[in-house]
């Protein structure tokens, strides 16, 4: 995992359809380049102009970029909770600080009873991080406001976030947690959740 952030989160926000569709063309051709110049050439995922198609393309397969094989047939199959889930937790796996803040704001809120996530929340745990990381404390002020105001839609169309910000329990699904790569304990820490409630009974504790 690289040491500095990458920022570029804020083309769309969970990308829900739009993703699942790119998922289905690669389980179709099994080539990521085929997947982009099918995307691109039948602007699947139906942007208004050129450059919207060829950024919000870029996004989504390196989000999906993530996500093992078993991963990636799950979320083409799978219910639409399911699916928003998974395409949470490939945004966290793409980005280290959307990550962090799942883990280390929202499900630390969480398990501590405190349901409610507030914008100061959001700017609390970046001048944290902005103390260590220049690359954070050299984003424009108006930046900032977009991604936080993009990582709160994240949350919402996730359905880890309600419309009155406050923090709903992630209610995932064996089947969810079953497919889930070899570092699924460090997934699992990405969702508001009680451990025991999403860990199955023949799987070792959490970290």
């Amino acid at each position: 995992m690289n040491e500095r952030y990458s920022m570029s989160f804020t083309s769309g926000a969970l990308l829900h359809q739009e993703s699942v569709d790119a998922t289905r063309v690669f389980l179709e051709l099994g080539d990521w380049h085929a997947v982009r110049d099918r995307v691109i050439s039948e602007n699947l995922i139906q942007a208004r102009t050129k450059n919207t198609l060829n950024r919000v393309c870029k996004e989504i397969l390196s989000r999906l970029r993530t996500l093992s094989p078993a991963e990636l047939q799950f979320l083409a199959q799978g219910s639409d909770q399911e699916q928003r889930h998974l395409l949470w937790l490939a945004v966290c796996r793409r980005y280290r600080f959307i990550a962090e803040f799942a883990t280390e704001v929202v499900r630390e809120r969480f398990l501590s009873l405190k349901f409610d996530l507030q914008l100061e929340d959001f700017d609390a745990f970046f001048n944290k991080k902005a103390e260590w990381c220049p690359e954070l404390d050299n984003i424009k002020p108006s930046t900032r406001i977009k991604l936080r105001q993009v990582l709160f839609k994240m949350l919402r169309e996730s359905g880890l976030l309600g419309t009155d910000n406050r923090i709903n329990a992630a209610l995932l699904t064996p089947a969810f947690v079953k497919i889930l790569s070899c570092n699924w304990r460090q997934d699992l820490l990405v969702f508001p959740a009680f451990e025991s409630d999403i860990v199955p009974n023949n799987k070792d504790s959490l970290p």
